[in-house]
């Protein structure tokens, strides 16, 4: 092992932590569907949650070779910028899936006397918009500090 890659072990540990344990969280999803008596409302959400983990594993991914760019001392790279990139697009992507079952989540509040609910799907919206925006401010940064490099570099 490389000196430069220990200070990218711990967030590439969280991030196969985080992936297991979505996947965990998408198996006990899957039980406790097939046994809530609540009809077809949840079936749509239910959809939804499950359509935003492609999304969401992409972004994982894209993160995974974030970290070996910076390993790979290329972090101030077009293939970062192209990284951040695709892992806003995935995060605008789950947002636009939570809102569209917004509707359904009040529905189900609605039937279930369960206001909390809207909040918590708020939540799922609010969370993804907020790491949207991050990388887009990143990816901004790192594409203005790659543009000085470059003028650096064509001055010397």
């Amino acid at each position: 092992m490389k000196p430069k890659q220990g200070s990218t072990i711990f967030l590439r540990s969280a991030i196969f932590l985080l992936g297991i344990i979505i996947i965990a969280l998408y198996v006990l999803l899957t039980n406790r569907v097939i046994v809530y008596p609540i009809g077809n409302l949840l079936y749509p959400v239910v959809i939804a949650v499950y359509a935003t983990g492609i999304p969401f594993f992409i972004a994982l991914y894209q993160a995974l070779k974030l970290l070996s760019y910076i390993d790979e001392n290329k972090a101030f790279s077009k293939l970062s910028v192209n990284a951040l990139k695709n892992i806003k697009y995935c995060a605008i992507t789950i947002s636009i899936l939570y809102i569209a079952i917004m509707p359904f989540l009040y529905l189900i509040a609605d039937k279930e006397d369960a206001p909390g609910i809207i909040i918590i799907g708020a939540v799922f919206v609010f969370a993804p918009s907020v790491i949207a925006t991050f990388a887009a401010l990143l990816q901004k940064l790192l594409q203005k500090a790659i543009d000085i490099k470059s003028d650096n570099d064509l001055t010397i």
